[in-house]
C-alpha cells in the first residue's frame, strides 16, 4: 500500500464535524507573529498544511484557510538558518478577523526584552478572546506578556530548563507534542507543528481538509498532541550546582557513547575531583554512577517508546551488547528489559479502567 492510500485510511484522532465558519470568511484564519531567529521547521509545517488543506491541487488560494504573516515592526524577520521572511503587515488593530494568533519563536528565547507594542497587542489579544498558539519558543513570548496565566504549557524538551528558570510559577511540560488549553495552544515546535496544524484544521475545516494535507506532504499520519516528545529527558530541576547541570547535560547528549569522566570534566572546566565531589553532594553518587544510571533510564524510555529490539537498545544507551544491558537492567530496576515493557503495557490497560498491576 503506498503512503498516500494508508494515510488517507488511517483512523483520524479528531473529530469529522468541522466548526462553522463565519459567512464569507474562511473556516480558519491564524494571524502568524514572527519573532527574530524563528525556526524554519515550525513555521513551514504550519503554513504549508493550512496552504494545503486551503484549496485543492496545492494551489495554494487561501479558500478553506487562511494565514497571515507579521512580524511586531511590519519588518522582514530572520530565521535562525539565516534565511530572510518578508512579513504582509505589522500587528493589525482589528483582531477580529483572526481565530488564533500564533507566535513563532526560536532561537533568540533567551532575551528579556519584549518590544512594548508587541506585548501590548498580545495582552489585546487576550482579552479579546482570541485564542493564542505558542509555536517553539513563541511560547516564551506569551509567557513574558502574562498572557499564560495558571495555564500548562508544552515547551521544547532542549529549553524546559530555561522555560522553569524564567517563569517559575507557569507549570511546563515535555511530554506531549503540544497541550491545548481551550484558550491557548502551546507546541514543542519542529515537526509537531504540522501536528497542532493538522489538528486545527479537522476541528475547523473537517476531517477531509486535514487528510487532504497529510496526503499532500506523505506523511504516515497524523500524531495527537498526547504523543510524548521524541526524546528521553533528564528532570534536573533539584540539582542547583550549574556545574552539575552542565556535566548532565553533556552526558545526555552522549548517552549512544558515554564520555569518560575526564570528558566531562574538561567539558565543564572543572578537575575531575572537583567534579566528583560536586557530584556527591548535589545527587549523592558519583558522575560515573549518575551517567550509568541516564543511560537505565533512557534505556527504559525506549522500551516504551521505540519499537527496537533489545539489542539496538542496549546499543544507543552506550551498552556493548544487549546481555550487558539486561543484567544492568534488572540490577536497577528489579525486572528485565522484557518484563519492565510488559508490565508497563499491563499498566497502561489497567489505568484505563481496571486497578493498577505494575510492582512498586
Amino acid at each position: 500500500m503506498d503512503t498516500a492510500t494508508s494515510a488517507a485510511s488511517a483512523p483520524f484522532p479528531y473529530g469529522d464535524g468541522p466548526q462553522a465558519p463565519t459567512q464569507g470568511k474562511p473556516a480558519l484564519t491564524i494571524g502568524i507573529v514572527l519573532l527574530d531567529q524563528f525556526t524554519l521547521a515550525a513555521f513551514a509545517g504550519l503554513v504549508d498544511v493550512l496552504r494545503l488543506a486551503g484549496d485543492h491541487g496545492g494551489r495554494s488560494r487561501q479558500i478553506h484557510t487562511a494565514w497571515r504573516v507579521m512580524s511586531w515592526d511590519g519588518k522582514p524577520r530572520r530565521s535562525s538558518a539565516g534565511l530572510t521572511i518578508d512579513v504582509a503587515d505589522s500587528l493589525p488593530a482589528d483582531l477580529s478577523q483572526f481565530d488564533y494568533v500564533a507566535v513563532c519563536g526560536g532561537n533568540d528565547y533567551f532575551n528579556e526584552h519584549m518590544p512594548e507594542r508587541l506585548r501590548d497587542w498580545l495582552r489585546q489579544a487576550a482579552m479579546q478572546r482570541v485564542r493564542l498558539l505558542g509555536i517553539c519558543t513563541g511560547t516564551f513570548a506569551l509567557a513574558q506578556a502574562d498572557v499564560i496565566g495558571p495555564r500548562t504549557v508544552c515547551v521544547h524538551w532542549n529549553v524546559l530548563d530555561t522555560f522553569r528558570e524564567r517563569f517559575p510559577q507557569t507549570r511546563a511540560v515535555v511530554d506531549r507534542l503540544f497541550v491545548d488549553e481551550g484558550d491557548l495552544i502551546s507546541c514543542a515546535g519542529s515537526t509537531a507543528a504540522i501536528d497542532l496544524a493538522l489538528y486545527l484544521v479537522a476541528r475547523h475545516c473537517g476531517r477531509d481538509k486535514a487528510q487532504q494535507a497529510v496526503r499532500h506532504m506523505m506523511l504516515q499520519g497524523v500524531r495527537p498532541g498526547r504523543v510524548p516528545q521524541a526524546h528521553f529527558h533528564t528532570d534536573l530541576s533539584g540539582i542547583q550546582d550549574l556545574r552539575v547541570r552542565q556535566a548532565a547535560h553533556f552526558m545526555e547528549q552522549r548517552i549512544d557513547s558515554p564520555p569518560p569522566l575526564d570528558a566531562i570534566a574538561r567539558y565543564v572546566g572543572v578537575g575531575r575531583r572537583q567534579l566528583e565531589r560536586a557530584f556527591r553532594v548535589a545527587t549523592g553518587m558519583s558522575p560515573m554512577a549518575f551517567q550509568r544510571q541516564l543511560r537505565l533510564e533512557y534505556g527504559s524510555w525506549l522500551l516504551l517508546n521505540n519499537p527496537c529490539s533489545i539489542t539496538q537498545i542496549a546499543l544507543d544507551c552506550g551498552f556493548a551488547d544487549g546481555a550487558h544491558f539486561s543484567r544492568d537492567f534488572r540490577a536497577h530496576f528489579g525486572l528485565s528489559p522484557r518484563q519492565y515493557q510488559q508490565a508497563r503495557g499491563m499498566q497502561a490497560a489497567a489505568e484505563e479502567g481496571e486497578i493498577s498491576v505494575f510492582p512498586a
